[in-house]
């Protein structure tokens, strides 16, 4: 077995070291094409992928069209023959510094899209397995993972091609809802991304390899840009979390919620990056980390403000039967209908919306564009002094006290009736 395994290891080595100095000499003899320009850039050797070849493809790139088809083609070739984990790496890397340097506009991406799509490049799931080193495990565990993190960002790039066609049918709608939508699209992907960023995290005799560290470096500083946006749009998304429809503000929860854990798993994916001198520490973005008691409060104060109900209930059972969490639920919720209270009046019941009104926006509430929705969440959670069976809000607020709901005089005849989420949401489990 021991044998086996050096024999393959031995020609895979003379394939690839022939496979380069053939390109080599037809270069000195005057044929140049890309075949022979990606097979010099991804040598078996353990030297960095020279920049001089990244700046000849860009500029065959920009004085011919229908290189970007030939180079895709070449590229796909070129990864999917080898066994040597140092070519493979040495592929992806051109890949992803190409994707870097060309615009948004460029071909380029469409015919890496139009190649994968064919089924000629297959980066998730990857088949590469190496045969040219004793750790061939390791290498081709971060091989992989490095081709799923460039696989899920040409899904990115596919999800923006897609919304630039659908901006036409969009233009009724106002511009900020329409930023917003756009983001609800955008931010799971970039969440998505940010997770095989950490998965890049090398391994065993991996990590003191020199190729694997300086493509490690590329992955790092590029996961700065990307949680860097990311933080800066899941704020635009709170901001509007009460103007947006009921079903975008479930799905901005969930992108909130799975905030909080990726920021802790991500702080210590950067701590082990510094301590293993990859890049510098002055180049880490700030991680900013979200409490769990303020995921806890945004859940409670949703599942107040929202219920559903079974189309076909009786009125007499809305008030027991409209408790479950829609947070919380995993049951189809297409048959369900939305309920909000009305006028409080004597044996008053919840009216429910038709099927057209249920895309309205989740709170049509004055007092949130003069307060503060943090401090709305800490009331969310706040101990409750009111009895159990008169939890109102006040048209014009909270009353005269945050944890005093219903103590004040009705204003105008109007309120809105809360459910303790302590007592009745059956999914609750209170922080420990």
């Amino acid at each position: 077995m021991v044998v086996k395994r050096r024999f393959r290891q031995v020609f895979t080595s003379l394939k690839e070291h022939s496979r380069v100095s053939y390109a080599k000499i037809a270069t000195i003899g005057g044929f140049c094409d890309l075949d022979l320009i990606v097979v010099k850039a991804t040598s078996p050797d353990d030297l960095p992928l020279p920049d001089r070849y990244v700046h000849e493809l860009l500029k065959i790139f920009s004085v011919s069209a229908s290189s970007f088809r030939a180079f895709s083609l070449s590229f796909t070739r070129r990864f999917g023959k080898t066994h040597c984990w140092r070519v493979a790496l040495k592929c992806l890397v051109l890949l992803h510094r190409l994707l870097r340097s060309l615009p948004d506009d460029s071909p380029f991406r469409s015919e890496i899209l139009w190649t994968r799509s064919n089924g000629l490049l297959s980066l998730y799931p990857c088949h590469f397995l190496d045969d040219s080193s004793s750790a061939s495990e390791d290498y081709t565990m971060f091989i992989r993972s490095y081709a799923r993190l460039l696989d899920e960002v040409l899904d990115c790039l596919s999800i923006e091609s897609k919304e630039a066609e659908e901006d036409e049918v969009l233009e009724s709608l106002p511009d900020k809802m329409k930023e917003v939508g756009r983001m609800l699209e955008v931010l799971p992907q970039l969440q998505s991304i940010i997770d095989r960023v950490m998965d890049c995290r090398p391994t065993g005799a991996s990590t003191r390899s020199f190729l694997v560290q300086s493509a490690t470096k590329h992955i790092i500083r590029d996961s700065f840009i990307c949680y860097t946006t990311f933080r800066k749009e899941i704020v635009m998304i709170l901001d509007n979390l009460f103007q947006i429809p009921y079903r975008s503000s479930i799905a901005a929860f969930g992108i909130y919620k799975k905030a909080a854990l990726q920021a802790n798993q991500l702080s210590e994916f950067y701590d082990w990056c510094k301590f293993a001198g990859l890049c510098g520490s002055y180049e880490y973005p700030f991680i900013d980390r979200i409490p769990q008691i303020q995921v806890y409060a945004l859940e409670n104060f949703l599942n107040g403000m929202w219920q559903l109900t079974e189309s076909s209930s009786s009125p007499a059972s809305l008030l027991t039967s409209t408790m479950e969490s829609p947070l919380s639920s995993t049951e189809d919720d297409s048959d369900k209908q939305l309920v909000i209270w009305e006028k409080v009046e004597e044996n008053a019941f919840p009216r429910k919306l038709v099927k057209d009104e249920e895309e309205e926006p989740l709170l049509q509430w004055d007092v949130v564009d003069n307060g503060n929705w943090e401090d709305l969440l800490e009331a969310s959670i706040g101990p409750c002094k009111a009895s159990r069976n008169n939890l109102f809000y006040h048209s014009n607020g909270y009353g005269n006290n945050m944890g005093e709901y219903g103590q004040g005089e009705e204003a105008n005849g109007w309120q809105m009736q809360l459910y303790n989420p302590y007592a009745s949401n059956p999914f609750y489990q209170p922080q420990t």
